[in-house]
């Protein structure tokens, strides 16, 4: 396994003009045209919330293989020129919006397909990302915590124990000469290992750490067969374990216990389509005007839900049939609280639907504010284009506050092929104003 550690930070040379002689003859001259930027220095002007989300991205696609830290370096935007290539793009090393939103939806794919997790171990409490559909049986004991797959062909080890008089450098090297271990990378920090290789007929990746006489150890097995697969999310493991947590983490912040979002009003019998993670882990759901709401379907193949609240005389569906133009799109919602000082007003902001390429799908550009997740998109003529989703990065390194929520549409025949098969009537046509038709869905967590 290549390095996971410090890379090389771009410099960026400037070049001096030679002066002309004492006694040349005079020459009319012009400035010289500013130098374009490299892809570093343009990198370098994002946030670095950005620059990190981009790095992680990355490393699951398998393009890149470092820290997922926001430091711009050589390896970084080698990274970024191998995607654009495999993508069939210009190496550029600058993401267009386009190949950014490509490279967003690639990745949540990947981590879709294995069913990336952050978590906090119960018993230790150290944070670390966990591919749950590749390991999904877990088990702990007072020495820590495994995952594995059905067979065994996958496992993920975090363990614990007590020494004293003990120092990393040690501590490596009584891992490095544990039987059928063959290491191939040994990196030895001053608050933590990593070791790589393999060990019988599978590989291993080991990063281990000591604090406060305590021993705590990562370790992840995995048969060879299945390094194409392992790369990618040993790298993520790697940079979203922290053995000892103090302050935020990576990954998403935990669930609010009261959330935020917007649903779709589908069916004048009480039907409301809404964003199935909004509405996921719900005590109570309360549609705000009306009331109590009840979970009548959760779908399992996309992200979509169906609400039913009774004895509402007033409701005015969605047009939901017909088919949209591509393009520019109006999305109607309810912004969080906080986002309108307290307000429940409905707004439509204007966006544009980005292609995703070869992963599917459609991002949003720009992201509308929270609580919009859920919302309806409609095309300049007023049609039912899709349903908007928001969710913050999936960051694989140490989370910033920064970071904006990505948003994405699920295309409208999705959502008509959902409907139907719950039984919902479809009401056709366009809709000039979409704002009678949504509401504000209220989730209660404990």
């Amino acid at each position: 396994m290549r390095s996971m550690l410090a890379a090389t930070l771009i410099v960026a040379g400037a070049a001096t003009l030679a002066a002309h002689g004492a006694h040349a003859a005079p020459k009319q001259t012009t400035a010289a045209p500013p130098a374009a930027q490299t892809p570093a220095e343009t990198a370098k002007t994002l946030a670095q919330a950005e620059r990190q989300a981009i790095q992680s991205d990355l490393a699951w696609t398998g393009d890149y293989n470092g820290l997922i830290n926001g430091e711009v370096s050589d390896r970084m935007i080698a990274a970024i020129k191998q995607f654009q290539t495999n993508q069939g793009h210009k190496p550029t090393g600058v993401l267009n919006p386009q190949e950014r939103g490509q490279l967003a939806a690639a990745a949540r794919k990947l981590q879709a397909s294995v069913g990336w997790k952050l978590v906090a171990d119960p018993v230790t409490g150290a944070r670390l990302g966990v591919p749950t559909k590749l390991v999904p049986q877990q088990a702990s004991d007072a020495g820590g915590t495994r995952w594995s797959s059905s067979t065994g062909t996958i496992q993920v080890a975090l363990s614990r124990r007590k020494e004293a008089d003990l120092s990393i450098t040690k501590l490596a090297e009584q891992e490095k000469k544990q039987p059928g271990r063959k290491v191939e990378y040994s990196a030895v920090r001053p608050d933590f290992f990593v070791l790589s290789g393999t060990q019988g007929q599978k590989k291993f990746y080991i990063r281990g750490s000591f604090k406060n006489a305590e021993v705590r150890l990562l370790t992840v097995l995995y048969d060879q067969a299945t390094e194409g697969t392992m790369q990618p999310v040993v790298v993520a493991m790697s940079s979203a374990y922290d053995p000892f947590p103090a302050g935020a983490q990576a990954g998403p912040p935990p669930r609010k216990k009261v959330e935020y979002s917007t649903g779709t009003v589908v069916g004048s019998d009480g039907a409301i389509l809404a964003d199935r993670d909004a509405v996921d882990g719900c005590l109570s759901i309360v549609v705000a005007g009306y009331g109590p709401a009840d979970l009548a379907n959760r779908s399992k193949e996309h992200e979509l839900a169906l609400l039913r609240i009774y004895g509402a005389s007033d409701l005015k569906p969605l047009p939901i049939g017909g088919s949209a133009k591509p393009g520019a799109v109006e999305i109607t919602g309810v912004a969080d609280p906080q986002s309108q000082g307290g307000g429940a007003a409905v707004t439509t902001v204007k966006a544009q639907l980005t292609p995703a390429g070869s992963a599917g799908g459609l991002a949003v550009t720009p992201a509308p504010s929270l609580g919009f997740s859920g919302a309806p998109a409609r095309d300049a003529d007023g049609r039912f284009a899709g349903l908007t989703t928001l969710r913050l990065p999936l960051v694989a390194g140490p989370a910033d506050s920064a970071a904006a929520p990505q948003a994405a549409l699920i295309s409208a025949d999705t959502v008509r092929g959902y409907l139907a098969s719950v039984g919902v009537k479809l009401v056709d046509g366009s809709a000039k104003d979409a704002k009678a038709s949504v509401v504000r869905v209220i989730c209660v967590r404990k």
